[in-house]
């Protein structure tokens, strides 16, 4: 039985044709509402990966492989072309990790990917035109995180996915999920990652407690903070370190076609949302006009 009445929010969903798979919501930690219109079974995150991603450099920051003051270039130089602009020279990880690296369009987008013929998408990022001085324009752009993942990978020697496993993944009690490669079998660490609801759920869970599971902190607090916060603007409520920020003080993963995982700390609530809608964006407002007022 829900706690919360969420019935609103269903007859939106359903007049609007949202296409909501599953639907949690949880306050001070125990669940409230529950939706469960289709069977739960993991489906793919899309860009929510993203917000993995920027979980796995907490840890390989914490154990010194990097930090978000690095340049680049002094880690991926052998990858480069021999001719670099200035602007791919004063570019750093901490740009890769706000969207905010100054290429010319978007990279290793969704449409663009199954078209590609390059097989070495690292070498394809870096040879393409930085038009904006790094940190000064923001753009929703794959090449980021793909080469963040990319160099978690190189300094460890696994898989991304093999990397969060003892990290996040075991601790959250998560089995090994599968994630999307790139063509020469790298985690694609912009998208492809397979969860069902609650282990996303569990995830967002992690956020809203700063890191601490179980008594353990999984990921620096400081860390948590930083990538929920504010980094850069984006024309709209801003953008973290791979993390949306939303209304009413929100912050979320965000997949393509409505794979939510939103942090409300004023309510101390997480609500978590699997779909496959078309738009994402009314199922969006749906949350917060139906659901978040009664939290």
């Amino acid at each position: 039985m829900n706690q919360l009445d969420i019935s609103a929010f269903e007859t939106t969903v359903a007049q609007e044709n949202l296409a909501v798979r599953g639907l949690r919501v949880y306050r001070d930690g125990a669940l409230i509402a529950s939706y469960q219109p289709q069977p739960e079974e993991r489906q793919n995150q899309y860009s929510g990966t993203k917000s993995f991603t920027s979980t796995a450099c907490a840890f390989a920051i914490q154990e010194g492989l990097f930090t978000l003051d690095d340049y680049v270039l002094d880690h991926f130089r052998q990858d480069a072309p021999e001719a670099v602009s200035e602007n791919l020279k004063q570019m750093r990880l901490r740009h890769l990790i706000t969207m905010s690296m100054g290429f010319e369009s978007p990279m290793l987008m969704g449409a663009q990917r199954p078209k590609m013929t390059e097989k070495d998408w690292v070498k394809y990022v870096l040879r393409a035109p930085v038009i904006h001085k790094p940190g000064t324009v923001f753009q929703y752009n794959n090449a980021g995180p793909y080469l963040l993942g990319i160099l978690i990978q190189r300094k460890t020697g696994q898989s991304l996915v093999d990397y969060l496993m003892p990290r996040l993944f075991t601790p959250l009690g998560i089995e090994r999920p599968v994630c999307e490669n790139d063509p020469l079998g790298n985690t694609f660490g912009a998208g492809g990652l397979f969860l069902t609801i609650d282990e996303l759920h569990l995830f967002g869970q992690l956020l809203l407690q700063n890191g601490e599971w179980n008594g353990k902190q999984l990921i620096p607090a400081e860390w948590v903070k930083e990538a929920t916060s504010k980094q850069v603007e984006n024309g709209s409520e801003g953008y973290g370190y791979l993390f949306w920020a939303g209304p009413e003080g929100s912050f979320r993963a965000d997949g393509k076609y409505g794979q939510f995982v939103i942090l409300m700390r004023d309510k101390n609530a997480v609500v978590t949302v699997t779909a496959e809608s078309r738009d994402a964006g009314a199922l969006l407002r749906a949350v917060f006009e139906e659901i978040y007022p009664q939290l």
